[in-house]
């Protein structure tokens, strides 16, 4: 029994010895030695050894650059109906109405008072109050917007100059770039959330044939945060916080912005020429897909397909042809058909764009032209119209009209209406976007609305709206 005692003893010192002297030597050593990976050349799988030594990215310089740039931005409009929620209901009612309040944030981009804000913040406005980071408060003025991008460009008229945020290049931001989105939610003073950029060029309905180009980011915006800055580590603007997809209608882990190049354009379209200034390149087409590139012999996963060129475009004087594939334009990768209208809407009619493109395998590069996109838009009708030339008017066996340009509902198949010709409304000849107009305007709004419509076979049907 003694000599049993003895033996776990004797075990068990030595066990301790043992652990005593690996934690002496080796845990001492690996405490302040880094130990290379001598097995890389046996892994099935690249591995990286570089050690963790984490980020010291301090985000106070740009916070402290912008906040006081970002401001609260009310919206007061007469509303002669009941409020839609509980959060649009103000109590203080006016002759006209209940008054409808709506609130979000908005960038001062010059000293002199210039603020962007998104359009739904103060579409319908009556009134727009303006309050800084400081507490001071202005009545706004609105000098212009661009509902389908969402941005509208406000003016307050300040005693001093104003701290503002410049804009930066939104083609150069990257994926995986820290950004800081600032906002000024309902007039709680600036508040900042930081993330990265998740993804660029973003559609987030790439059925409603209205290709969006934003900017997504983790970064936080709730929607008293519309209008407010996307910024860099640098304090510099790239982007104006929009939109958030989630079903309770807060945040749940991405927002998206409108890339900074777009909104400058539009806001120096609306100072210059008192409305945006749209330039196409004049073709309609398509992401590329595996379907595509298959049935297409294409060898290529990404790139836009053109499925037909506007007759008397740029894109046709250039000689674009249909299912010409189009990889970059001015060295811009375009990957998808979003890529491709992100970076028109940057630009102007008349401005002269390099693209890319690939045909019969060959690679080729063209100078084109932009064109002047003019276009009415009809809510009640649902889609948008631009005029149209000869070559279209034959091709659909019209004698007249206006070509379908764009839908602005998911209610209507838009396959089937897009490029087709109205000659008729109610009866009366349709020549150009100006006669419908005219037409829209001085119909009785209760009665129906009767379209004469030519499809893409040249067959003449009437559709009917009540």
């Amino acid at each position: 029994m003694r000599k049993t005692a003895n033996l776990i003893l004797a075990s068990a010192l030595g066990g301790a010895m043992t652990l005593g002297s690996y934690k002496l030597f080796v845990e001492d050593q690996v405490s302040t030695t880094h130990v290379e990976d001598t097995t890389v050349a046996e892994n099935f799988l690249p591995v990286s050894n570089t050690p963790n030594y984490g980020t010291n990215v301090d985000f106070t310089d740009a916070a402290e650059k912008t906040i006081h740039a970002v401001v609260h931005v009310k919206n007061v409009a007469v509303f002669k109906g009941g409020p839609r929620s509980i959060w649009e209901y103000n109590p203080y009612g006016t002759e006209g109405g209940r008054a409808l309040q709506g609130a979000g944030s908005g960038v001062i981009i010059t000293p002199d008072g210039y603020i962007v804000t998104n359009n739904h913040v103060i579409k319908g406005a009556s009134e727009i109050e303006v309050t800084l980071n400081n507490n001071k408060t202005y009545t706004a003025e609105v000098i212009g917007s661009d509902p389908t991008f969402d941005i509208a460009l406000i003016k307050v008229e300040p005693e001093e100059e104003l701290d503002y945020i410049p804009f930066g290049n939104s083609d150069n931001a990257e994926i995986g770039e820290w950004v800081l989105a600032v906002g000024n939610p309902f007039n709680l003073k600036s508040t900042v959330t930081a993330g990265i950029v998740s993804a660029k060029a973003r559609d987030l309905n790439v059925y409603d044939s209205s290709p969006q180009s934003f900017i997504q980011t983790d970064a936080a915006i709730n929607p008293g945060n519309s209008g407010g800055a996307l910024v860099n580590i640098n304090g510099e603007l790239i982007g104006i916080n929009t939109a958030i997809t989630s079903p309770s209608g807060s945040y749940i882990g991405y927002a998206f912005a409108v890339p900074s190049n777009n909104a400058r354009k539009i806001v120096e379209d609306i100072m210059e020429y008192g409305d945006v200034q749209k330039g196409i390149l004049g073709i309609r087409g398509g992401t590329i897909n595996e379907q595509i590139s298959n049935d297409r012999n294409l060898n290529i996963s990404q790139g836009v397909i053109v499925g037909a060129v506007t007759p008397g475009s740029g894109a046709e004087k250039s000689g674009i042809q249909e299912f010409d594939v189009i990889r970059k334009i001015d060295n811009i990768t375009i990957a998808k058909f979003s890529d491709l209208t992100g970076y028109i809407n940057s630009k102007r009619p008349g401005d002269i764009v390099k693209v890319q493109l690939l045909r019969d395998g060959e690679t080729r590069t063209v100078d084109i032209e932009l064109t002047k996109l003019e276009t009415f838009s009809i809510p009640t009708l649902g889609f948008e119209v631009a005029n149209t030339t000869k070559e279209e008017l034959k091709k659909y066996n019209a004698p007249n009209g206006v070509r379908i340009s764009r839908m602005l509902t998911n209610d209507l198949p838009s396959s089937e209406l897009i490029g087709g010709i109205i000659s008729e409304i109610n009866n009366k000849k349709v020549n150009s976007i100006g006669d419908v107009e005219q037409i829209m305007e001085n119909r009785i709004k209760s009665n129906p609305i009767v379209v004469t419509y030519h499809n893409s076979k040249g067959e003449k049907q009437r559709m009917i709206w009540r």
